[in-house]
């Protein structure tokens, strides 16, 4: 293990996965339980794997492999450079300067990031991050912890929109813990209104 790469074992098989600094610093110490979000990029000739300690990164990392000239490793080593909050406050203030201090960053590759960028990841709050997907609005509040502030900012993920989304959640009942469940029992609920 070194602070680019982890080895994984998963069920007795090993897999080499690509981290950044900031995944690298929240791990447990080695031999311990982690929890990963795992993106694979297949290539003609490799397989890799980039693990991420929170969806917030790995969303950033996709976005930052949506910019022209940015591949994997450079969106990785940027994610090495800034966390995610300074990382999408720089970008949402078209900040080139913070950008260029990044490793591997020079300033074409900062403007590029701000102009591809700078629509697509909103900034609520302090220091709360939400990359968003096309289509999604930077209207939802930071959602507290917990199953159905979970569900809701799945569905907002997937496109509802917040006041929707809650709608949805509301005919839900409150007893059950599983954000997965509850997301299957709005989205029926939602897709039941499409259907009318």
């Amino acid at each position: 293990m070194d602070s680019e790469r982890v080895l994984v074992d998963v069920n007795g098989v090993g897999y080499d996965v690509a981290v950044s600094r900031t995944t690298f610093a929240a791990l447990p110490a080695e031999g311990s339980t982690a929890t990963l979000e795992i993106h694979t990029n297949v290539r003609e000739d490799a397989i890799q794997l980039f693990g991420f300690a929170t969806r917030d990164e790995k969303a950033m990392f996709l976005r930052l492999n949506q910019v022209s000239g940015i591949g994997p490793k450079v969106a990785l080593s940027i994610l090495s450079g800034l966390d995610v909050p300074s990382l999408a406050a720089a970008i949402a203030r078209g900040d080139v300067k913070r950008l260029t201090a990044i490793p591997h960053v020079g300033k074409k590759t900062a403007e590029r990031i701000v102009v591809e960028l700078k629509d697509k990841i909103g900034t609520l709050g302090e220091g709360v991050v939400v990359p968003l997907h096309a289509g999604a609005s930077l209207a939802p509040p930071p959602l507290p912890a917990g199953p159905f502030d979970d569900a809701l900012g799945a569905l907002i993920a997937l496109g509802y929109k917040h006041a929707e989304a809650e709608d949805a959640l509301s005919g839900v009942p409150r007893e059950l813990t599983h954000s997965g469940e509850i997301v299957k029992l709005a989205l029926k609920r939602l897709s039941g209104r499409a259907a009318r």
